[in-house]
């Protein structure tokens, strides 16, 4: 699995730069036995499907030697709405996509321990890596027992984007801002704020048409999405992340059951922790040139003291006993559940 990261990254890192990789194929090329369908969200031209999604699928492509191919279509070509992947996958309409896990409010309640305020205390790689580990030994049996996750993820450090400056508390009151999950809505309420629910594909027209003045969103997305255009004012918590989003590529479980086993080889060898690290990896790597890109246009960055960033922290701490509170009521310990999803982000920065 070291290697897939490796292969994968040196993949990435090519499609960074100035010109496109190219996956050779040693055997003679062959029809695929099996297609698989992969739908998703957003444009094909931003970074997930750009410089992970189609890594990946070229490289099931090569590792079955042309057997397996894997067909994307972006922008929800195969119809419905972002919150209605999951259950594509569940269903079997498509056979695998990538999805955020949060478009689907309490139905997967142990991920969002990892989307917790100011949880994520190392990179988004190590916690990626302890979000597949936490995964396999408190999820797989539980809330994923319906399809074949073969990636967990979070994104980078999430900030806030707004049409006026936030760097108080104060700042936030009433704002009407998007919040990319339940556990998010719940500490932009908690702040103040006035949250409001919607896939990330929605926030362009939200902010243009001015249904909202702020959103929840990572750096990396905001290029696809002409963020830094609309709103002109961006807040980080220098050394911190005000929050993170959680992500799963999920397999229908009869579309990979029914593989022949060389090739449910193929899938097995090119997912799990390795994989959930290099997707992380990728988007973590593109928030640089899109913040440099608002920093171009003139925008005004917001950079946090660590005072201002202790006084935002210790404001979030109770959204920790609230979600705990609700996850009981699920059958779940949610202090037992935070304690062991920081001892793994822990072990996964050393």
């Amino acid at each position: 699995m070291k290697s897939l990261l490796r292969r994968l990254g040196g993949l990435a890192v090519a499609g960074l730069g100035a010109a496109a990789f190219s996956l050779a194929v040693s055997a003679p090329a062959a029809a695929a036995e099996v297609t698989l369908k992969l739908h998703h969200f957003l444009p094909p031209q931003a970074n997930v499907p750009k410089l992970a999604l189609g890594v990946w699928a070229d490289r099931i492509k090569e590792a079955s030697k042309g057997r397996l191919e894997v067909q994307i279509y972006p922008a929800m070509q195969l119809g419905g709405r972002p919150p209605e992947l999951m259950d594509q996958i569940i269903d079997g309409a498509v056979d695998i996509a990538w999805t955020v896990i949060g478009y689907t409010p309490g139905r997967f309640p142990r991920t969002e321990v990892f989307e917790l305020p100011f949880m994520m205390t190392a990179d988004p790689v190590s916690t990626s890596r302890a979000f597949w580990e936490l995964y396999e030994s408190e999820m797989r049996d539980t809330e994923f027992k319906s399809l074949k996750p073969l990636a967990v993820w979070v994104h980078g450090p999430g900030l806030i984007h707004s049409a006026q400056p936030v760097a108080s508390l104060a700042d936030l009151k009433g704002v009407k801002i998007r919040g990319g999950s339940r556990v998010i809505n719940q500490l932009l309420t908690h702040l103040g704020a006035t949250p409001v629910g919607m896939p990330v594909p929605a926030v362009s027209e939200g902010l243009s048409k001015g249904v909202i003045s702020a959103t929840t969103i990572p750096w990396e997305v905001t290029s696809a999405l002409k963020v830094p255009e609309l709103v002109h004012n961006h807040t980080e918590f220098p050394g911190k992340a005000l929050y993170t989003l959680t992500f799963v590529l999920g397999m229908n479980r009869a579309s990979y059951d029914n593989l022949p086993a060389d090739l449910k080889k193929v899938i097995d060898e090119n997912s799990g922790a390795e994989l959930s690290a290099f997707i992380a990896k990728v988007q973590w790597e593109a928030d640089g040139p899109a913040r440099e890109k608002a920093v171009k246009m003139g925008n005004n960055i917001i950079q946090l003291s660590p005072k201002q960033v202790q006084e935002w922290e210790e404001a979030s701490k109770p959204v920790y006993q609230a979600w705990s509170d609700t996850v009981k009521k699920q059958g779940i310990d949610g202090d037992a559940l935070i304690a062991k999803a920081r001892a793994l982000i822990v072990k996964h920065s050393k």
